[in-house]
């Protein structure tokens, strides 16, 4: 998911991009605003955490992108693209490493594994709104 702050800097294209070049397969894109509500549900785990309010306050601050891909290994790879939750370790070349300066303003959010990213899909998408289409250029990745 593209956070405010993405699309605020209009960086949108360039997360996408990333994700794209590294051979995976977007199957659902969104754009909306996230209720308080539907945050609340989405960052539940962190609930107890000090910096849970900040999160909701964040995510429901602007528009997001909401995504789903599609690939081998996907969550690892786009945890490996998007890179460190903490600003200052992430990588330079990663998304957060080139685009992100401040771990509170974080501006993308990865399914830290399958079991995580099926329960935010269904957060955040119908059944109806995913598309699995034939990628033709499959092979070559």
């Amino acid at each position: 998911m593209c956070k405010p702050g993405v699309l605020n800097r209009r960086l949108v294209g360039r997360v996408i991009s990333r994700l794209e070049d590294k051979g995976l397969k977007l199957v659902g894109l969104k754009l909306m605003q996230i209720s308080p509500e539907l945050a609340a549900k989405h960052y539940a785990e962190h609930e107890s955490k000090s910096f849970y309010n900040d999160l909701i306050s964040y995510i429901t601050s602007g528009p997001v992108v909401a995504m789903v891909w599609q690939g081998d290994d996907c969550v690892n790879l786009v945890r490996k693209v998007v890179g460190s939750t903490k600003a200052s370790d992430a990588q330079p070349g990663t998304i957060r490493g080139d685009f992100c300066s401040h771990t509170n303003h974080n501006i993308i959010h990865a399914s830290d594994s399958d079991e995580s990213a099926e329960r935010e899909i269904n957060l955040f998408f119908k059944n109806e709104e995913l598309i699995d289409w034939q990628d033709e250029s499959s092979r070559w990745f």
